[in-house]
């Protein structure tokens, strides 16, 4: 099989290349917007509830040269993420990669996590991220592609008090590693990074400081922007899949 790579497109997909990034209206997924509008490139914002953020997020990626359009879908609703595919290939035509920065977190002792905290966290972070990917993996077969998706830590030791949101991260490692695999054929590329602790609403209070950074060699955690160039790079590589990115001074 012959590989195409992001510079061998369609007359019909000619132009600057195109991103989905999921979770877009703030955090990581605001800041990854942003970071592929300053390299010329056409991102869907894709938003649940927040439009008026994912609006924010749109005018930042144009100021900073690229263009930009919202697309709302919940991660979890399998119809919401498939129009969601199709309103981008009606405006684009094309689709170069895609980032799953969308989640949730949800803190409790597994003896008291309600039965429908765990499936929200489970259905958002693992089953929202299958969703996108079989969506995302239409559109990039013809040409080829880049998927990261953002995982954490939590996946691979787990967490006392976080046992929804650590099990879900740690079902991310295996789903992209099988895409991986089933996708090379056609070039499709699939990669996790683990971007460390962030001050983003995910985060909240649980932000560790001071001797909670004990764990970290560098005894801070990682800048941004820095994640955010890591997650671009690993976007516009052809010759890496399958692989776990870890973005910080933890020791896995």
């Amino acid at each position: 099989m012959k590989r195409q790579g992001s510079q061998g497109r369609s007359p019909e997909s000619a132009g600057s290349p195109c991103l989905w990034v999921t979770g877009g209206s703030r955090g990581i997924g605001r800041a990854v917007a942003r970071r592929f509008g300053e390299a010329g490139w056409r991102v869907a914002v894709q938003y649940c509830r927040r439009e008026p953020e994912a609006k924010r997020t749109a005018d930042l990626v144009k100021a900073a040269g690229g263009e930009a359009f919202i697309v709302q879908a919940d991660v979890r609703d399998a119809g919401q993420v498939a129009k969601a595919a199709r309103s981008i290939e009606e405006r684009w035509h094309r689709l170069d990669a895609l980032i799953c920065c969308a989640g949730v977190a949800e803190d409790g002792l597994i003896v008291r996590t309600a039965l429908d905290r765990w499936n929200t966290v489970i259905d958002t972070n693992l089953t929202g991220v299958f969703h996108c990917l079989r969506e995302a993996a239409k559109l990039l077969e013809k040409h080829g592609g880049n998927i990261v998706v953002v995982g954490s830590f939590a996946g691979f030791h787990g967490a006392g008090g976080q046992a929804a949101y650590s099990a879900s991260k740690a079902g991310l490692l295996a789903l992209a590693r099988s895409a991986a695999w089933e996708w090379g054929p056609n070039n499709i590329r699939v990669n996790v990074v683990l971007p460390g602790w962030q001050r983003t609403d995910l985060a909240g209070q649980a932000m560790p400081e001071g001797p909670w950074l004990a764990d970290h060699a560098l005894g801070r955690t990682p800048d941004l922007d820095e994640v955010v160039g890591s997650i671009y790079r690993l976007a516009t590589v052809e010759d890496t899949s399958g692989q776990v990115w870890n973005l910080d001074s933890r020791l896995l």
